[in-house]
């Protein structure tokens, strides 16, 4: 793992998993997922990952045109990296899940390193009633659907956004054999290090939200990529924070945020992203950490720069 002196903060802000009837302060329109974004850049987050959703019903959506309706304002309103998904959302084609980030040329996008079961369903126990008629489809549905990362579905990104497009990628690695397709891509000379690792516990079809498994998962990582990357660590909701909590002590960076987690505490949803940067920070700067700006990160990850997007 490369030495690092600052702890970069990620918030993914809105996602494709949770939807609008789970809590009130998801953001949906362009102008919720705009402000959001910007609070939680000041709030500390150096990279903003960022899906977009229909502004009538909340359904995710792959749309370039709603994408644009909140790009520009988050890059006049901050310097965070925007980092756009190509995991998309349920029922999207690969070109579909793309399709932004061809459009945009951001910093970043994300990148999922294997196809998986991607189960939302037991969510369904949560809630008795749904404001729009596709979310519970939408969680049912996941009992059926396989989250498709092919190998040729990740070269083809790897050429199109990565060489296309000069874009860093986070790659998103939800069990330890991920990790050795993402070793596999760096031995073909497809991916440039320094790689932004990305794991991620508790997601059911992947590997569990286990205090033993931060352990397998960086001690795999230092054996496949050794100097050549940085590690990162989300895990899904009543997890978030303990584990990168322990995570951040064990030399990783940390990522929070909505898509990945409702609650700030006990039984309290988050009133924001913001708030879930914040938390984060309070812990990790009382156990004395930096937290890395948007330019100490970039130049850590070795991005672009903001002037070379396309918004």
């Amino acid at each position: 793992m490369r030495k690092k002196n600052k702890t970069i903060i990620t918030c993914a802000i809105t996602g494709s998993i949770h939807t609008p009837s789970m809590s009130p302060h998801l953001p949906v329109t362009p102008d919720e997922i705009a402000s959001q974004a910007v609070e939680a850049a000041e709030a500390g987050a150096a990279i903003l990952h960022l899906h977009a959703r229909d502004p009538e019903n909340g359904r995710p959506s792959g749309d370039p045109d709603t994408y644009n309706r909140f790009l520009p304002r988050i890059k006049q309103g901050c310097d965070a990296i925007v980092n756009i998904t190509t995991g998309g959302g349920q029922g999207m084609s690969i070109d579909e899940r793309i399709k932004a980030a061809e459009a945009f040329s951001p910093e970043m996008t994300s990148l999922n390193m294997g196809s998986m079961n991607f189960g939302l369903y037991p969510m369904l126990n949560r809630y008795s009633a749904f404001e729009h008629e596709w979310e519970r489809a939408h969680l049912e549905n996941s009992k059926d659907f396989i989250f498709r990362n092919t190998f040729g579905d990740i070269e083809k990104i790897l050429e199109r956004l990565g060489k296309g497009h000069g874009v860093k990628f986070e790659f998103e690695c939800y069990d330890v054999g991920h990790l050795y397709t993402l070793a596999h891509f760096l031995d073909r000379k497809l991916v440039t290090p320094p790689l932004f690792v990305q794991t991620i516990f508790g997601i059911l079809g992947g590997i569990g939200p286990d205090p033993q498994n931060v352990m397998v998962m960086r001690e795999t990582a230092e054996r496949l990529f050794g100097d050549q990357y940085y590690w990162s660590v989300l895990a899904a909701g009543r997890f978030q924070l303990p584990f990168t909590t322990m995570a951040a002590t064990m030399g990783a960076n940390v990522r929070v945020g909505l898509e990945d987690n409702l609650y700030l505490g006990k039984g309290q949803l988050a009133p924001s992203n913001a708030a879930l940067v914040s938390k984060i920070r309070h812990i990790l700067e009382e156990l004395s950490f930096d937290i890395a700006t948007a330019d100490e990160a970039r130049a850590m990850l070795e991005t672009k720069g903001a002037a070379s997007v396309k918004f």
